[in-house]
């Protein structure tokens, strides 16, 4: 018996088994399938719409009145008087030697021109107010729910080689469709 050489052997062995691969080859082949309908699937989405709204609203408020006082003459010459003391005790409070002098003066001038001015300007006393109606406009942002249809895919129907078969789409196909076809021997 004649041995065969060993890279013979190994090229035989290649071939039987790239053509048992090939012959088993479980890759589809493509053809194209005839659209019998096509029903699109609609989602229904509840969007957020938001506006202003605005409206006139009547309000009461109270608008009070005062009545200017004055003070009398004996008043204001006393709250001169007054002031001149303070700012001249803090005037002394302040300088040395001679300066203690001028800044005594200096306070009591202040302090009294102080006092004086605050004695004219007299006072304030509410005497009553009135309460006015009036219209005041107030706004709000409000937000409303709007149902929104969405066509999210499409079931397709489609003949091929006379039998009806099913699939869904997330585009439309139009009149035809790519089918994968896929031929296997039944053992």
């Amino acid at each position: 018996m004649r041995a065969f050489p060993k890279s013979v052997s190994l090229i035989a062995l290649a071939l039987t088994s790239t053509g048992v691969l090939a012959w088993n080859d479980p890759a589809p082949e493509y053809d194209m399938a005839r659209v019998v309908s096509v029903d699109p699937i609609i989602e229904y989405v509840d969007e957020p719409v938001s506006r202003d709204v605005c409206w006139q609203e009547p309000v009461e408020r109270y608008e009070p009145r005062y009545r200017h006082e004055r003070r009398s003459r004996d008043d204001r010459a006393g709250a001169t008087v007054l002031g001149a003391i303070i700012g001249g005790a803090l005037g002394n409070t302040v300088g040395r030697g001679d300066g203690r002098r001028a800044a005594t003066i200096a306070g009591a001038v202040i302090g009294g021109a102080i006092a004086h001015d605050a004695s004219h300007r007299g006072r304030y006393r509410d005497v009553g107010g009135r309460y006015v109606r009036d219209v005041e406009e107030r706004c709000e942002t409000r937000t409303e729910y709007r149902s929104q249809e969405r066509v999210v895919g499409y079931d397709v129907a489609y003949d091929y080689h006379g039998r009806v078969y099913r699939t869904r789409t997330d585009h439309h196909p139009g009149d035809r469709i790519r089918v994968a076809v896929q031929v296997s021997a039944i053992p």
